[in-house]
């Protein structure tokens, strides 16, 4: 099984993190929460991100495995949501929906509802080609 993290990785992260970026990114529901959901929901959003990224990762990627790659498995799993923040930003952005400057606090609560799912199709992509 191939461990370590090289720029296949990252695209495989990039572009499964764009597929599910881009549909939902274009919703004014993404929208629309970022205004009306509370703080403490927005953090169990991103417990629930990490929690099933580290989950798919260790059944997946690692196959129930990490005895001695932890330190591999938690990169694993924090670039799959950094580089899906990444790209997210950059959808927003592009569609002029990402106010981190008139509104930061809309952007990030933006940022992380819609990475939410674009973090777990950026890990599953990168699972594809692991053995």
């Amino acid at each position: 099984m191939k461990l370590n993290f090289d720029l296949e990785d990252a695209s495989q992260v990039a572009i499964g993190a764009f597929a599910l970026a881009i549909p939902i990114s274009f919703s004014e529901e993404a929208w629309s929460l970022s205004k009306t959901l509370p703080a403490e929901n927005i953090f169990l959003i991103t417990a629930l991100s990490v929690m099933f990224l580290a989950f798919f990762t260790y059944e997946s990627v690692f196959q129930g495995d990490i005895t001695y790659r932890i330190p591999v498995f938690l990169f694993r799993i924090l670039i799959a949501y950094v580089v899906a923040g990444l790209v997210v930003a950059l959808v927003l952005t592009a569609l002029d929906k990402f106010p981190i400057v008139a509104d930061p606090i809309i952007a990030i609560k933006r940022l992380i509802i819609i990475t939410m799912p674009a973090s777990m199709g950026a890990i599953i992509v990168d699972a594809f080609d692991k053995e």
